[in-house]
């Protein structure tokens, strides 16, 4: 009888295998399974804990931009409402200004006409008067006509002004 080769294989590994199964090695190897199984496990509740946690961020970052567009709006919407203000006022103090200096300019032309008035009246008192001094002084001679002649000039100029 010839035992070739593989029938010496076959029975070493089915000692080997018994020797292990003896030894507990099955057992070792199951709980190094179950170790990497348990490991591979924690490693994924952690991967999806910290997908969980990123999506959570993801959000959470989404609403601050959200609400950060929104304050940023009417950040720009209170300025434009401030600077439309402060332009109206602007305009309304031009406008103040402008009519302040009209009226300063009409009450110096009004003050203008009334000193002219008065100038030309007083002028035409004193060549009223002139013409009387010399009118009553042609007409009237003696001590009673310079008498009557000042006294006339005297009221008449205090008439005129």
């Amino acid at each position: 009888m010839t035992i070739n080769a593989e029938f010496w294989v076959a029975v070493a590994f089915v000692i080997f295998v018994a020797i292990a199964f003896y030894m507990g090695l099955h057992r070792s190897i199951l709980d190094a399974l179950d170790q990497r199984s348990a490991r591979i496990k924690a490693e994924l509740d952690e991967a999806l804990r910290l997908k969980d946690e990123a999506q959570k961020l993801l959000a959470e970052y989404r609403r601050r931009h959200s609400e950060a567009e929104r304050e940023a709006e009417a950040i720009i919407g209170s300025a434009r409402t401030e600077a439309e203000r402060v332009a109206a006022e602007a305009k309304a103090k031009m406008e103040e200004f402008i009519a302040r200096r009209t009226k300063m300019a009409e009450t110096k032309i009004t003050q203008a006409e009334a000193q002219a008035l008065a100038e030309v009246r007083a002028a035409a008192a004193d060549a009223a008067v002139a013409a009387a001094t010399t009118i009553l002084a042609d007409s009237t001679k003696g001590k009673v006509a310079d008498e009557l002649i000042a006294r006339g000039i005297r009221e008449i100029k205090t008439k005129l002004n």
